[in-house]
């Protein structure tokens, strides 16, 4: 009923956004006279406002064509290297690159946002590594027959990946997989299997949420699971190809993203319609390019959202040594051969400083010339994998640390 209402809650818009769209024509047209007035201007930038907040945003293209590799333009191509009913493994292939780079596997969150949130981070790495990148499909879209998928379905798919990429492989991972990744290469390394990665880079992720709480671990522990169960699961409706699928919906997860800083998103849109009065084209585009990021949003798999609130942010599982995998125990401290990087963001407030270094701790049986630490100053969550500090700082020095290990 909950989906139900949210799409005819969105079908219902639909006349005010045509209304919307033919206004701003008639106010924009060279013949009309208010065009050139205040006025006119303002009412197309409120509508302009409008259409920006209430749009509908399908899954947003890569938009990488190509690269530079010392100077010279490299074509890229989007090529499916794998995957399963829930993800793609795709690879960013360097058309006519004759190097041979470290390998990385790039595990983006299976959350409300798609893996495209990462566009920045795979347009940084790519001139210097052969890029792989986990393409979580939308559990909307994920026929009923392909059944459910949980946390040990989700290791299964990174096991799969990282034994399809092996061998010299390096693995990465940012925010929420985090604990997983780490659990993936933990079950590698207790079968000594020779898909273990050289190195993994675990970046703002909840690796052990009682580290550094924050108003997103507080959120989680304060309800118990049947309040997360009743309030936000809902089945997709029939005529979606996943109809009747238990999913945690992206329209929830979207109003769970805007509810953390509602002040910063609504100055946002104020500044948009400032700036569209003034004419300043390229801060508007910089806007919409955001937002048509950022309220694209996706469903996720009930089972799998369910499980890890219960796992990471309630029973802390992995780091307590009490997750498992198909009946075996998820042990960390079996890695001995992968070299553990970690990154923190000292503004970081969904995956806050300490989170993410308690991996070291847990990961006792490797050499300490295999452990290290990188906390950025001045960036928040985001900034550790998207901007200006993340190509300028952090990205070499991951690079580094993948060629010295990997």
């Amino acid at each position: 009923m909950l989906y139900s209402l949210y799409e005819f809650q969105h079908i219902a818009m639909t006349p005010f956004r045509m209304m919307s769209e033919t206004a701003r024509e008639l106010l924009t047209h060279p013949l009309i006279p208010m065009t050139y007035t205040h006025l006119g201007r303002s009412v197309v930038a409120g509508l302009e406002v409008f259409d920006s907040a209430t749009r509908y945003r399908s899954k947003p293209e890569w938009e990488l064509t190509h690269t530079k590799i010392n100077g010279r333009e490299v074509p890229l191509k989007l090529v499916r290297a794998g995957g399963n009913a829930f993800c793609d493994l795709i690879h960013f292939k360097r058309v006519g690159a004759k190097r041979s780079d470290p390998k990385i596997l790039l595990v983006a969150p299976m959350s409300g946002h798609h893996a495209t949130l990462l566009r920045g981070t795979v347009e940084a790495l790519v001139p210097d590594h052969e890029v792989y990148v986990t393409d979580w499909v939308d559990a909307r879209f994920v026929p009923s027959e392909a059944g459910p998928f949980g946390i040990e379905d989700y290791l299964d798919t990174l096991i799969d990946f990282m034994k399809r990429l092996a061998p010299d492989l390096n693995v990465m991972a940012v925010c929420q997989p985090a604990p997983l990744v780490l659990a993936a290469v933990s079950l590698l390394a207790q079968g000594d299997d020779p898909a273990q990665p050289k190195a993994m880079i675990l970046m703002g992720g909840p690796v052990d949420t009682r580290a550094a709480p924050t108003a997103v671990t507080r959120f989680a522990e304060s309800r118990p699971m049947s309040w997360f169960e009743r309030s936000l699961i809902a089945e997709v409706p029939t005529y979606y190809p996943g109809g009747g699928r238990a999913v945690y919906p992206g329209f929830l997860q979207l109003g769970g993203f805007l509810s953390m800083n509602p002040s910063r998103h609504f100055e946002s849109h104020v500044k948009m319609f400032r700036h569209l009065i003034q004419g300043d084209g390229d801060s508007v585009e910089s806007h919409r390019r955001f937002y048509d990021e950022y309220l694209a949003v996706m469903d996720v798999p009930a089972r799998y959202y369910l499980e890890t609130v219960d796992h990471v942010f309630k029973r802390h599982s992995l780091p307590d040594g009490k997750m498992t995998w198909r009946g075996e125990t998820v042990d960390p401290g079996a890695i001995a051969k992968t070299a553990l990087m970690t990154v923190e963001g000292e503004l970081d407030d969904i995956s806050a400083p300490g989170q993410t270094i308690a991996a070291h701790a847990m990961c006792s049986g490797l050499d300490q010339s295999k452990h290290e630490n990188f906390l950025q100053p001045g960036v928040g969550h985001y900034g550790i994998f998207n901007g200006r500090r993340w190509r300028e700082k952090i990205k070499p020095a991951i690079g580094a640390f993948v060629r010295e290990h990997g």
